[in-house]
């Protein structure tokens, strides 16, 4: 392995010397703005990350600011990017580093992973690009080049396999321009070697490639099939009232903790219009029919959401205090409120 490291270190650093993109979070060191693109870095890709990155550090230039945001403010600028625990993480940990820290982040990956929603992927990619330490990167683009090129076989999400592209991981960065080198991989596996028609004719590795001499491309790496979605039926009511539209904050536990939605009857099959006027009278007294507004479905990671839209214009009044769950807002206050997206394309609908 000592040869094959230097030869690997070597030319990667070769290749993202002559091929590295030219943005915003590379041409610095400060780990506040490495840490906030890494952030949304993980679950989305450059091309739609990147006016998102530039907004949180136009609104949020400094740790400190980030901190003393009220979440609301930190989840409206994130909509649009999905995972949201990351944005709420992402708060939480500005606060941790602001008040606990001084505003100075943790040199060292150890005392990263200790800061909410760091862990081991973030937590190397700030030490080693901000303060140099030879902490490896490994993500999906780590475990794809490396499974390649050095015909690694292991499951990349089995217990086993993770370990075993760790301990490989960690032999391959080198001490020196350890930030460089981990960028220099992610930036070879997003650009070069990719998922579908990986550029293997005229790459640097193709003599030593295990998946190019083999012809394994669309074989490694290798992956457990994941367990099918889990699926679920969101009956949504528009209730409006002299023009305002009554909206709630939805609870932790479940999607979107945090954003606001519409009332929900939740099933595990789409209802009759009878059943869903039975379900609805638990609710309220009805003095008129739903209007059907639009229906699809929604793909998130582990779930399918199979939606429909009723709008009801001042026909519905709340039994009991469940009215005090959420509230009737005015168009421009809606404006302001963090919402999944598909909820804002709906709001649209109506005007």
């Amino acid at each position: 392995m000592p040869q094959a490291k230097k030869i690997f270190s070597e030319k990667i650093l070769e290749w993202y010397t002559a091929h590295r993109r030219d943005l915003p979070w590379r041409n610095t060191k400060d780990p506040y703005k490495v840490w906030v693109s890494e952030i949304i870095l993980q679950q989305t890709r450059v091309d739609q990350g990147l006016p998102y990155y530039k907004k949180f550090i136009k609104a949020f230039p400094n740790v400190k600011a980030l901190a003393n945001a009220k979440q609301q403010e930190v989840l409206r600028l994130w909509q649009g990017l999905g995972y949201y625990s990351r944005a709420r993480n992402m708060h939480r940990c500005a606060g941790q580093v602001a008040y606990l820290h001084q505003g100075k982040f943790p040199r060292q990956a150890e005392a990263l992973k200790k800061l909410s929603g760091i862990g081991d992927y973030t937590a190397a990619a700030i030490s080693s690009i901000c303060f140099g330490e030879p902490a490896a990167v490994v993500d999906g683009n780590v475990y794809r080049v490396l499974s390649r090129i050095f015909g690694i076989t292991a499951p990349i999400n089995s217990v086993a396999g993770k370990k075993e592209f760790r301990e490989i991981a960690d032999q391959l960065i080198p001490q020196k321009f350890p930030g460089d080198y981990n960028q220099a991989v992610m930036e070879f596996g997003a650009l070069h070697c990719t998922p579908r028609n990986p550029g293997c004719d005229h790459c640097p590795f193709s003599r030593v490639c295990i998946a190019k001499t083999q012809s394994l491309q669309d074989v490694l790496p290798v992956k457990i099939a994941a367990a099918p979605k889990r699926e679920r039926y969101f009956h949504y009511l528009l209730l409006e009232k002299s023009g305002k539209i009554w909206m709630k904050k939805r609870d932790a536990g479940d999607i979107w903790h945090g954003l606001y939605d519409f009332l929900l009857i939740e099933s595990d099959k789409k209802l009759s219009e009878k059943t869903l006027k039975i379900r609805m009278g638990q609710h309220f007294n009805l003095s008129g029919s739903p209007k059907l507004i639009q229906a699809f479905t929604h793909i998130l990671t582990h779930q399918k959401l199979h939606t429909s839209f009723y709008h009801l214009i001042d026909s519905a009044e709340f039994k009991g205090t469940e009215k005090q769950t959420g509230k009737y807002f005015s168009r421009n206050e809606i404006k302001k409120l963090p919402k999944p997206v598909f909820i804002d394309k709906i709001l649209d609908l109506l005007h």
